[in-house]
């Protein structure tokens, strides 16, 4: 193991988050902590993953798609970052992507191949 990727586990394990197994095509909710003024609340993000990025490394990130009245909107989470809460598998989907780019022209969640 380099130093690099040594360096990188020792910054996940001091994290001490447990990151479930998901991949693209999962439902995906998850718990992010919005700060409002000066109160702190978890707000949930449901929806589909529609692409993985830079592996579970440090910098690693992952993109999750919703149908937010009738409009779809895509969101950008890291996957180590303190903001979130919790992220949790709803139902696994079964796709032959690795990202689901095309999702992007469909308003309702029918192109997705479900399992």
């Amino acid at each position: 193991m380099n130093l690099i990727a040594h360096l990188e586990a020792e910054q996940i394990a001091a994290l001490g988050k447990d990151i479930p197994d998901f991949k693209a095509g999962d439902t995906v909710r998850v718990g992010f902590k919005v700060t409002e003024g000066t109160r702190s609340r978890v707000q949930n993000y449901e929806g589909v993953c529609i692409a993985r990025n830079n592996g579970t490394g440090i910098a690693g990130s992952f993109t999750v798609r919703k149908i937010s009245f009738g409009e779809g909107v895509e969101r950008v989470f890291p996957l180590h970052s303190t903001n979130i809460d919790s992220i949790t598998v709803v139902r696994r989907g079964r796709v032959r992507r690795a990202k689901l780019y095309y999702c992007l022209l469909y308003t309702s969640p029918s192109p997705r191949d479900r399992g």
